[in-house]
């Protein structure tokens, strides 16, 4: 059971993303779990007998799994309603750096949203283009790239105004936070320019509402980087897993950039690029 975990589990037609990370200290397990949406955080509530772990995820909900032929396999238990559940290793993603990048390639022309898609319902789609930016004049749909990514170097910059809240995704999995919300709401490791609830910045970036930042984000297997306003905050640092908010938990394909638009309006960017390893 030691080791990270990957889990898909389908809920009608969608995906919801799940990770569970598994060390053993003292002779006991300890369980981090994320769910699809917020945080990680620390299970309290973990019973493992052989090779069955019993997990009590919320006062509703239990997950009962059997390591087994490489998984853990089991069922998500919500009151009287079960659902099969399968979680695979997550891969460890040890890749050396690149000797060579592309020139930046713009992923966003300033005059129109070709190579992007919302997510969900388009009728909840607030993007638009306006005056070379790309604009989320309301709380509303999510923003994709229509092309995945693997390793890249991409940048952007990004104006969000207070009170505002949204997210930068790499490969659709790692969230970069972006948000100007009161500091008593977030502690560090989910403030602007962390991997959001994994990675917490360094360095002493101001915090600037309503002014242009730019970002410069690294990412090589799962070591990544980011220089916020010219300044290292994270550097050649491993993303355990997956953060809430991902398209899915198979963290060995590519996937797109996102941006979230479902949490605040008001956010704007602009000079979208990226770089890719030179083949």
């Amino acid at each position: 059971m030691i080791g990270r975990w990957d889990f898909n589990i389908k809920s009608g037609s969608a995906t919801r993303a799940c990770w569970l990370g598994i060390t053993e200290k003292g002779g006991k397990l300890e369980v981090w779990y994320q769910p699809p949406g917020g945080n990680v955080f620390e299970l309290k509530n973990v019973k493992a007998e052989g090779s069955h772990l019993t997990l009590g995820i919320s006062k509703s909900m239990t997950w009962e799994l059997e390591a087994r032929d490489g998984k853990l396999i089991g069922k998500q238990k919500i009151g009287e309603s079960t659902r099969d559940i399968e979680g695979v290793r997550a891969p460890e993603l040890k890749r050396e750096e690149p000797r060579a990048w592309t020139d930046p390639e713009p992923l966003f022309d300033g005059k129109n949203l070709d190579g992007w898609e919302p997510m969900g319902k388009p009728s909840d789609n607030h993007w638009t283009v306006k005056d070379g930016l790309l604009v989320n004049t309301a709380h509303g749909a999510n923003l994709r790239t229509t092309r995945t990514f693997e390793d890249f170097k991409v940048h952007y910059e990004v104006n969000c105004p207070d009170d505002g809240n949204s997210g930068f995704y790499l490969r659709g999995r790692y969230e970069v936070q972006i948000e100007y919300e009161p500091l008593k709401d977030n502690p560090p490791e989910r403030r602007i320019g962390s991997i959001y609830g994994r990675i917490t910045p360094k360095g002493d970036v101001p915090r600037t509402p309503g002014k242009w930042e730019t970002f410069d984000v690294t990412l090589v297997g799962r070591t990544v980087t980011v220089v916020h306003n010219g300044v290292t905050t994270i550097d050649h640092q491993e993303i355990e897993g997956i953060t809430g908010g991902a398209i899915d938990a198979s963290e060995g394909e590519p996937g797109p950039f996102y941006i979230q638009g479902d949490h605040t309006g008001g956010l704007q960017f602009r000079n979208i690029t990226v770089s890719v390893p030179k083949r």
